[in-house]
């Protein structure tokens, strides 16, 4: 059975179609990993043509998993991602675990990263905003940076408490703007021929050995963060319509359109930057407007980055909060996480709660510190997740049956591990933090657990 009997009681309503979700999965991809990674990358790889091929496989990985999790969210079409899945197929407390790795680093960061980095990209226009004369200068900034990102946040949860199909009408917009502005970019780079495709060219020495590998592992962590969300239709599976159909075709589509825009602006700035100018750079869209078309230019579209990061806050703060509303439903997370609004149909106090964590992390970290951090912790569960397919096989609960199967599971089985082992040993302080994060959860879920016994006592 697929014990739907547990979701008879869902109270989500089921009215997100394809375009919707669609549009959710590509605005949960397209954030700050992509307009921030590629000078980091290229810092550790030191070879253009290296970096474009992993961008590929990257997406291949992604499609991978797109596919398994078709599979799953059409067996299990209800609200929890990875969380429902794991409970059902594995156990609960691998489940519980998904959901409070999501509740800390999956959700509410990238809220953070997505808020921070338009308030980044927004004082590269207009750094005047952020100087009133009353303290230190720098202070002033750091100040003025950390109240716009906590106002961005506040913005976007009223936008979404106020129910899923006002939500999704935004989010709708919002995504269509940021893709209007990357096919913006590409095209005017491209024609404007101030760029070389000779950069492509390795200037480094890389080597495929150990250390390279560990560069490489490093280097497709940061990736496939900029990748993550090609699962996040999953998550509101309660609230879509015709689920064993649309759900699947939103993870695929909407992760094929994102490959084909990673590939292509990633080809942009290898065009407008030479690789050796290319390391480091955080704001890497910026400096490509600015080389390929001009100071002024460089003004504009690092104000329309600004506001595309609002598109990829908000899906974050659409999906996040179906996980603990789906967690609380069965009693492993707060009670009133379960809670839905009796006008807007949304779980309202869960939105809340995220919310009050992304401001926290906001407040006391920057987006370079938690960028490997979210990036070995997201690469765990979807790992357990896609095994869970073997599962379904086993047990006949299949209703839609990727082609390819098992190659596909197993390709995407593989590369994950290889990334999380290899980035692992290149950069090994975050990935054990992460790591702890993970493990704090186990007494977590049996108290949660012991408390949900003794109040059927």
């Amino acid at each position: 059975m697929l014990m739907a009997d547990n979701y008879r009681g869902d109270r989500l309503q089921r009215k997100l179609g394809l375009f919707s979700l669609t549009n959710i999965v590509i605005a949960n991809m397209i954030g700050a990993g992509i307009f921030t990674t590629s000078g980091l990358i290229i810092g550790i790889l030191e070879n253009p043509l290296l970096m474009i091929f992993l961008w590929l496989g990257g997406g291949i990985i992604a499609i991978s998993g797109a596919l398994c999790y078709g599979e799953l969210g059409s067996a299990f079409p209800y609200a929890g991602g990875e969380y429902l899945y794991l409970s059902r197929l594995f156990h609960p407390v691998i489940g519980f675990l998904s959901g409070w790795v999501s509740f800390f680093v999956g959700f509410s960061a990238p809220i953070a990263a997505s808020a921070i980095g338009f308030s980044e990209y927004l004082f590269r226009v207009f750094p005047e905003l952020f100087k009133i004369g009353l303290f230190n200068e720098n202070i002033e900034i750091l100040i003025f940076k950390k109240l716009i990102s906590v106002s961005v946040i506040l913005i976007f949860t009223f936008v979404h408490l106020r129910g899923i199909e006002f939500g999704a009408g935004v989010q709708n917009f919002l995504t269509l703007l940021k893709i209007c502005l990357i096919l913006a970019l590409l095209v005017a780079g491209f024609l404007s021929g101030n760029g070389s495709m000779e950069n492509l060219i390795s200037t480094g020495n890389f080597k495929f050995d150990f250390s390279g590998f560990k560069s490489i592992g490093l280097a497709l962590m940061w990736i496939m963060f900029s990748y993550s969300g090609w699962n996040a239709s999953s998550y509101i599976g309660s609230e879509i319509k015709k689920p064993s159909r649309n759900l699947s075709l939103s993870l695929i589509l909407g992760t094929g359109i994102v490959l084909v825009l990673y590939l292509s602006l990633n080809l942009l700035y290898i065009y407008a930057i030479p690789s050796e100018k290319m390391k480091g750079v955080i704001s890497i869209g910026g400096l490509t407007a600015k080389n390929l078309l001009g100071k002024t230019f460089e003004s504009y579209f690092s104000l329309l980055i600004a506001f595309a990061l609002f598109s990829s806050l908000s899906a974050f703060i659409i999906l996040g909060p179906r996980v603990y509303y789906s967690m609380a439903k069965d009693g492993l997370f707060f009670n009133f996480a379960s809670y839905v609004h009796p006008k807007f149909k949304v779980p309202s106090k869960s939105i809340i709660l995220q919310s009050l964590i992304a401001i926290i992390i906001l407040l006391t970290g920057t987006f370079e510190q938690i960028l490997t951090y979210m990036g070995f912790s997201l690469g765990i569960f979807p790992v357990l997740a896609v095994a869970g397919v073997f599962k379904l096989r086993k047990r006949n609960l299949s209703s839609y049956k990727i082609p390819g199967y098992p190659v596909i599971p197993v390709f995407y089985i593989l590369t994950a591990v290889f990334i999380l082992i290899f980035g692992f040993l290149k950069s090994p302080i975050p990935s054990t933090i992460a790591i702890f994060t993970v493990l704090a959860g186990i007494p977590a879920y049996f108290i949660f657990k012991r408390r949900k016994v003794s109040e059927k006592i």
